[in-house]
């Protein structure tokens, strides 16, 4: 761990999974809009007792991991001024090309693992889209719901609030 906080602060994202480090590239203008957005959405109807972030700030449940979502929610009393010593109660990764692949398996079991409720996947291509996995009783993601484009999903978990792809990428477009 000591390793990875020496390394340079170059804008690259780097994250550890069962002791492998992940190292991605600064996220491009519709990761962050769309992920900003969502942070923006989500802090308006955040209970009292939740508190919602943005990356980077580090999920670290171990020695050997650490993640960053791209907007977590977490419980207000497990927070500390360093990081999120455990799961969150929602973990939103925003997909890239250079992070699909990673954000859908890894990251997806590794959330699994640690048992973080609700996983949203949010893809900002073509004309958006959004799925939203919770945890069934076996603890192992299911798909409740996938939205594309102009389609809105009111969720439930961890609070309840309606999700449009589009309505996330609207800072994109010019009036």
């Amino acid at each position: 761990m000591a390793e990875l906080h020496a390394m340079p602060d170059d804008g690259r994202r780097r994250e550890l999974i069962d002791g492998m480090l992940f190292v991605s590239p600064a996220p491009g203008w519709p990761h962050q809009e769309m992920a900003l957005t969502l942070y923006t959405l989500l802090r308006a109807a955040c209970p009292p007792e939740l508190h919602v972030l943005a990356a980077p700030f580090a999920v670290t449940t171990s020695v050997v991991d650490e993640v960053q979502p791209d907007v977590l929610v977490a419980r207000f009393a497990d927070l500390t001024w360093a990081n999120l010593p455990v799961a969150p109660v929602l973990a939103t990764e925003v997909a890239s090309r250079s992070t699909r692949l990673h954000d859908r398996n890894t990251k997806k079991a590794h959330y699994e693992r640690l048992g973080v409720p609700s996983y949203w996947v949010l893809d900002p291509d073509g004309a958006g889209a959004i799925e939203v996995l919770e945890l069934d009783a076996g603890g192992r993601y299911a798909s409740v719901a996938e939205v594309v484009g102009d389609d809105v999903v009111p969720v439930t978990r961890p609070f309840p609030v309606a999700l449009s792809p589009a309505r996330l990428l609207d800072g994109l477009r010019r009036s």
